[in-house]
């Protein structure tokens, strides 16, 4: 806001009128005359605009901590300049401090996070991106799933879409926001273990399906925002999807759910293999062996103590043998002592995992029958790190 220039020079006033002079004075002495622009008459001091932005901020309360910076300068202002706006001033500075006072009792009462909810059921219903609910697809203005969205367009499942939520949690355990890289680990590991209770059939997932999600952002953080949302979308940024790639207890019958529920007991603890080769950390590799042999004794089980169907009972009590096996290589491989008898492990339960029993199971269960390509436990292949070559 610019501040007009101060008044002009003023006529010089003596004590005498025109005509009126002092004994030996010379009437009518030169003077400089007035410029152009200017009158030979008093003008009022110009109003300061500093008091007048700070009122004007102060009644808004939408940034007081800058109202009341520029009520303080303002007041120094006028009293170095004989500005007006002194009452402008005093009233921004006073409302500017009560809104800063409320603004610090919002946040530190958790004030903030009851109004950021708020704030999301009521646009619910107008296709922000934080508003996506499980089993919802939508269009992402660009046309892709990548960088910052705000604003979505929510579509039927049914035909092409750029999304299809399949999950969504809550961060918890901080105190401030994170920062970018945690939030994304986070959303990276939760995200692709939670596609199995959405996509229980990682064969039944197309090829060119990947999981993405939303997160918040330093901003929304701020306003008590802590949710993340998990995404399907297409590994072609420029492609969509078509049809929904869910499938859970609404399509499955009992036997496809606890075959599926068992398999995924192994695709979960498949998912947290470590970054760094057993060469370069040995020890995260033997307990993500022991967690293997343990999820691999667990869908044994399961699979043994279902009643299925007359036509699946023998195929599916073959891979239950199958993953029995298996199992036994990776509890040998979690008490590998070097790297070298790790992976004479490793390769043995590669090995045992052929698919063919997993197929003759799947097929009498009127499941899908092909593999993900590449060992891949589901589509897309992005997410937890690398995926071994066990099908089941």
């Amino acid at each position: 806001m610019s501040i007009p220039p101060p008044p002009g020079p003023q006529q010089p006033q003596g004590p005498y009128q025109q005509g009126q002079f002092p004994p030996g004075a010379q009437p009518y002495p030169p003077y400089q005359p007035w410029a152009q622009g200017y009158t030979p008459y008093n003008r009022p001091a110009p109003v300061n605009g500093l008091a007048v932005a700070s009122l004007v901020l102060g009644i808004l309360c939408c940034v007081p901590g800058l109202g009341l910076l520029l009520g303080l300068i303002a007041l120094g202002q006028i009293r170095k300049n004989g500005e007006r706006g002194r009452s402008m001033a005093v009233y921004g500075s006073v409302l500017s401090t009560l809104g800063l006072v409320l603004w610090v009792l919002v946040l530190a009462t958790g004030a903030a996070s009851d109004f950021w909810d708020g704030v999301k059921d009521s646009a619910r219903d107008n296709g922000s991106a934080y508003t996506l609910a499980k089993g919802e697809c939508f269009d992402s203005p660009s046309g892709s799933l990548e960088g910052e969205a705000y604003d979505v367009d929510k579509v039927p499942c049914a035909g092409e879409h750029d999304g299809e939520v399949f999950a969504s949690f809550k961060m918890s355990g901080y105190d401030s926001y994170p920062g970018d890289r945690k939030v994304t680990d986070l959303a990276d590991t939760r995200c692709w273990s939670l596609r199995y209770d959405y996509a229980m059939d990682a064969w039944a997932v197309p090829d060119d399906v990947d999981v993405y999600y939303l997160t918040p952002t330093r901003d929304s953080w701020g306003l008590g925002d802590r949710e993340i949302t998990c995404v399907f979308g297409n590994t072609d940024e420029k492609a969509s999807l078509t049809g929904s790639v869910r499938n859970d207890a609404r399509t499955l019958d009992a036997d496809q759910l606890a075959y599926l529920n068992a398999v995924n007991i192994a695709n979960r603890a498949l998912d947290s293999q470590p970054v760094d080769s057993p060469d370069d950390d040995l020890k995260a590799n033997t307990r993500w062996a022991a967690r293997l042999s343990d999820a691999f004794t667990r869908q044994a089980a399961q699979l043994r103590a279902h009643d299925w169907p007359s036509g699946a009972q023998a195929p599916v009590t073959a891979v239950a043998r199958q993953v029995e096996s298996i199992q036994e290589e990776w509890a040998k491989a979690a008490k590998a002592t070097d790297a070298d008898a790790f992976y004479a492990s490793y390769d043995r339960a590669m090995t045992l995992s052929t698919t063919g029993r997993s197929v003759t199971a799947r097929k009498a269960l009127g499941l899908a029958t092909t593999p993900p390509p590449d060992g891949e436990t589901g589509g897309g292949g992005g997410g937890g790190g690398d995926s071994s070559d066990i099908q089941v």
